[in-house]
């Protein structure tokens, strides 16, 4: 049969095709067609060149994808999964293929802006584009922070600080079983949490083929659908594990005559492989940089001279550098492997059978089927090592750092029929490190307790919920001072009586978000924290998760709860950023500062921020950076029901739209369903869609 296009309402891809192979090469047409721009961008990151047409703005992206060997990566997993998975890599090399020719015909206006002209896709680009987007999803950067914290406060105060990073992306699901569904059959419903990018970074769509009838999330740049699918009998879904599967060593490194040699943990120096990449740099002039790779991976901070500054932000340290070992560098594999037998899932155990083969990211898992098959699982590939490999830098010179094979992953059930995950401690516990507050999970799981018997309509009633359960121990604080200025103490007694919902209309959460942005500089400028203000000059990709002021926001629960905070006089800082606020102008509402701000790869593109309800620990996710801004860059990628009893009763929703072309009419004809909170309708009926074109 010819493979054919069709269109919803909102202009959602529907693809039919006449095998899986010919099924892919339309899916990475349509995607080039839709996202053409967006695909560049992510090819370029994945290779390291992004600054040739973004400009120096995007040089600490290229240089952190060039030294930690992305590219290179994506190669070898490629050429590993031809060997192993030969069906599956001509699936992807016909997906890339599909990407070139759709591309040779775009006509998005970011390509006369940049002067740039669409490349070629090449079979290992789609894996290079996976890395790239999910490399820092484990959050290694964490444990250079965790590094400062225990050198400068000791090792206790790890705990005090852990939460959730800003580097990190979570996600909201749950899984109802039949017995608590007004069908009798499971529903799965969540929103992932990650960056806003304009476009987004999921595409909705249907893929069809004698083989398989899935409808799900996409990744642009990726073939098939990984993350969220229905496939009509069974349907899936995942969030962030949390887990920790990257490690960060420090190595001693010394040029010679033949180039770079590292100490191992044998005692013996042992050549590393070396070698110079040029960056171009739209605007300046090429930067030269150094590729190094010891035993343990590649070298990302530093060199044989050392770090630009030393471990205690002093002088240099001419003996260390800091490597990266991360999983695909060492075993070749993506679990990629994966994807075609999801796609061809109809039960849960295809869908188990299948994420056996996962291996980046690491996710928690729900699954369901028709049959009442139901799965809570963890998927991906998890090293076993060290302890002190999980939390901080660890010396390459020393014995008892190495990986001794992967982690079984864990699996969990469900309680009265609902399975919850929100990135909180669960079955993923014994693989990570730091996961997020229990607020969201334990919310999900309070409202769901409501009603016996749930809907697939009645869930976006969940997806929207913003209560703001972590605002608890600061109120407490509030409540406890005394000899307030009458405005303060007015400013107290409203907080006091506030709902504790994060409402755009509502101005006592700007007051509340107001009070609690002052109560985190002022904790941030105490001297018992003084040497976190100033991290050493490692890259400036780095620097977002050794920012001190958003990680006194972000744990501010933990650090008013401590029972004694290095002799920080926390009633003395709420005093004061309560008397700060009260004798300033009346917040606004929340929404009014509380705006969304999306990221796009031309920061002088146009940009719409609209009010938005939510806060980081509801469960309507739409993160500010307490402290620092309360603008969100982060939140729902997309929210999504499924319901096994009818696929057409499923529901779906992205912030912008299905076509990432500025001008077109479904560019962003979704986004004040978004913001309300309503879905689009899963059409899956082909007689209810218009064909768009045979190719």
């Amino acid at each position: 049969m010819a493979t054919e296009i069709y269109r919803d309402a909102w202009g959602i891809p529907h693809l039919r095709a006449g095998s899986a192979i010919e099924l892919a090469r339309a899916q990475g047409r349509v995607t080039a067609r839709d996202r053409a721009w967006q695909l560049e961008v992510e090819r370029h990151r994945a290779q390291g060149t992004s600054a040739s047409f973004l400009g120096p703005g995007a040089l600490a992206w290229d240089r952190f994808a060039r030294r930690a060997r992305l590219a290179d990566t994506a190669r070898r997993c490629f050429a590993a999964l031809a060997e192993r998975d030969p069906e599956t890599a001509d699936w992807v090399r016909a997906y890339a293929d599909g990407v070139t020719e759709g591309l040779a015909g775009a006509t998005a206006p970011e390509f006369a802006r940049a002067g740039l002209a669409p490349g070629r896709w090449e079979p290992w680009t789609p894996l290079g584009v996976w890395l790239a987007t999910h490399i820092l999803f484990a959050g290694f950067p964490a444990k250079l922070w965790r590094e400062q914290v225990v050198r400068h406060l000791g090792a206790d105060a790890v705990a005090l600080f852990a939460t959730d990073g800003p580097g990190t992306a979570g996600s909201n699901g749950w899984l109802l079983s039949g017995e608590r569904t007004v069908t009798g059959q499971a529903i799965i419903a969540g929103d992932p949490h990650r960056f806003i990018e304009d476009p987004g970074v999921y595409q909705q769509i249907h893929l069809s083929c004698p083989e398989f009838d899935v409808v799900g999330l996409a990744v642009p740049g990726a073939p098939g659908i990984a993350h969220f699918g229905h496939a009509g009998t069974v349907a899936w879904a995942i969030t962030n594990a949390m887990a920790d599967y990257q490690d960060l060593y420090r190595e001693r490194l010394r040029r010679t005559g033949a180039g770079v040699e590292a100490l191992g943990p044998d005692g013996t120096w042992r050549r590393a492989a070396r070698h110079t990449e040029l960056v171009e740099v739209a605007g300046e002039e090429p930067v030269e940089v150094e590729v190094i790779e010891t035993d343990r991976g590649p070298v990302i901070i530093g060199g044989p001279e050392g770090l630009p500054e030393g471990p205690d932000g002093g002088v240099p340290d001419p003996a260390v550098a800091i490597s990266l070992r991360y999983p695909p560098r060492v075993t070749a594999d993506l679990g990629f492997g994966a994807l075609l037998p999801l796609l061809r899932a109809r039960r849960v155990a295809d869908v188990d059978a299948a994420l056996d083969r996962w291996a980046e990211p690491v996710n928690v898992v729900q699954a369901a089927d028709t049959e009442g098959g139901l799965l809570h699982r963890v998927a991906g590939r998890v090293p076993v090592r060290a302890a002190a490999n999980r939390v901080r830098l660890v010396p390459a010179w020393e014995p008892g750092h190495e990986w001794h094979g992967w982690h079984e992953t864990p699996r969990a059930g469900l309680t009265d029929g609902v399975a919850v995950m929100a990135n909180q401690r669960g079955p993923a516990t014994p693989l990570g490190v730091e996961f997020a507050p229990p607020h969201r999970a334990d919310r999900i799981a309070a409202l769901l307790a409501r009603k016996e018997r749930w809907s697939a309509a009645d869930q976006p009633s969940v997806h929207m919920d913003t209560h703001l359960a972590s605002a608890a121990p600061l109120l407490d604080l509030l409540a406890s001072l005394a000899g307030l200025t009458p405005g303060a103490a007015a400013l107290r007694d409203r907080l006091l009586r506030w709902d504790r919902r994060m409402d755009a209309d509502s101005a006592d959460a700007a007051a509340y978000a107001a009070v609690r942005g002052a109560v985190v500089r002022r904790l941030a400028a105490q001297e018992a924290f003084a040497a976190l203000a100033a991290p050493p000059a490692y890259p400036e990709l780095f620097l977002p998760w050794l920012a001190l002021v958003p990680r006194v926001g972000y744990a501010l629960e933990h650090l008013l709860r401590a029972g004694e905070l290095y002799g920080v006089d926390r009633a003395g800082a709420a005093r004061a950023a309560l008397e700060e606020v009260a004798a300033a102008q009346p917040p606004a509402p929340w929404g009014d500062t509380h705006r969304l701000a999306p990221w796009r790869a031309l920061a002088d593109a146009p940009q719409d921020e609209p009010g938005l309800s939510g806060d980081h620990d509801c469960v309507l996710c739409t993160s500010a950076v307490p402290g620092v801004t309360d603008r969100a860059a982060r939140g729902p990628a997309a929210r999504y029901v499924w319901d096994l009893a009818r696929r057409e009763d499923s529901l779906w929703v992205v912030p912008f739209g299905a076509s990432g072309v500025p001008g077109s009419p479904h560019h962003r004809d979704q986004l004040p369903r978004w913001l309300g909170g309503d879905l689009v309708p899963v059409v899956t009926d082909w007689d209810r869609l218009t064909e768009e074109s045979d190719v």
